[in-house]
């Protein structure tokens, strides 16, 4: 019997090609960067399985390609690069890789809140420019986090990590999204507020919304306005959640003290973006699930899940499940 035929669009971490070569013939793009478009279409029409990476585009193009695809599944927990609504139309389920990588981003998230308040980037860069002069009791002055107030904007798995930090900070802690979660007030001690009461009342603000049409700028300059002078926003979700021109508006104009980012729009941000320059946004290159440990497991549940579709049965996580209702 012919083995099902597996395209890996970059080597991963782990143990993931051995754990797929045990059900299929597997190619794997052999340079170490995004796999150009022209070579994904031309492998395409050869997979019965695609693992594929955030900066694959899979969509209508590749899927009329690919006319033996069975299953994708993708190393990330977003999958707003996928056209999940026509791999549906096509029977095709895709996995995903949720809960591995949640208290790690939630470090990262945490972390920005921090360096962001904190004016952690100015003080590096004095040390590094060599102006580090005279103790000056003003000098790089930040904002607390301990005591001041948390908005979290998204409560789902990562938002729930961060509001658990908070605690551990003495936050006093707010959350919005669609649906008010009851039960997470109860467990966690956090209050519901609409989107612009949070934005309006809390110190410092985490972006942790999933992206769908409609979370795209969903903080705009209207929302930018409604926050404190002298706030700060993180963004731990993704970049087109924020809007970047009003957020180097608001933070070159005094509307919001700061900014953290993990993400932006564009991705990657290009150096000489006027975002880039501003003193008061620290931003690090898409990293929050950046460890060994997380991106080890985030590759090896990709892989089971793309194993389990080979051999007929469900994926463990998969961000279509209606697929398997037909």
């Amino acid at each position: 019997m012919t083995r099902a035929q597996v395209v890996v669009t970059r080597r991963p971490p782990g143990a993931v090609v051995e754990m797929l070569r045990a059900v299929a013939e597997v190619w794997v793009f052999p340079e170490n960067r995004a796999i150009p478009r022209a070579e994904l279409l031309a492998r395409a029409p050869d997979a019965d399985g695609l693992y594929c990476m955030l900066t694959e585009r899979i969509d209508a193009e590749f899927l009329d390609a690919a006319g033996r695809l069975t299953a994708i599944s993708q190393m990330a927990v977003g999958v707003d690069n996928i056209d999940l609504a026509a791999c549906t139309a096509r029977g095709i389920p895709v996995g995903y890789t949720p809960d591995v990588l949640t208290e790690t981003t939630a470090d990262t998230a945490f972390g920005l809140l921090i360096a962001a308040a904190r004016r952690f980037r100015e003080g590096f860069e004095e040390v590094v420019e060599g102006r580090w002069g005279e103790w000056d009791p003003l000098a790089l002055v930040g904002r607390d986090i301990a005591g001041s107030t948390l908005g979290i904007v998204g409560l789902g798995r990562i938002g729930q990590a961060i509001a658990r930090r908070g605690a551990g900070f003495g936050m006093r802690m707010l959350y919005t999204k669609r649906r008010r979660d009851r039960r997470a007030e109860e467990v966690l001690g956090v209050e519901y507020r609409t989107l612009r009461e949070l934005l309006a009342e809390a110190d410092h603000v985490v972006v942790v919304a999933s992206f769908h049409p409609g979370t795209h700028h969903l903080i705009d300059r209207d929302a930018l306005a409604a926050m404190k002078p002298t706030a700060t926003l993180v963004n731990a979700a993704r970049g087109p959640v924020v809007d970047t021109d009003a957020l180097v508006e608001a933070l070159a104009g005094g509307t919001i003290a700061a900014a953290g980012l993990d993400v932006t729009d564009p991705e990657p941000i290009p150096a000489d973006h006027p975002l880039v320059a501003l003193p008061n946004c620290f931003i690090v290159p898409h990293i929050g699930s950046a460890t060994v440990r997380t991106r080890i497991r985030m590759a090896e549940r990709a892989a089971a899940n793309l194993v389990a579709a080979l051999e007929g049965r469900q994926m463990p996580y998969c961000a279509n499940p209606e697929v398997y209702d037909a």
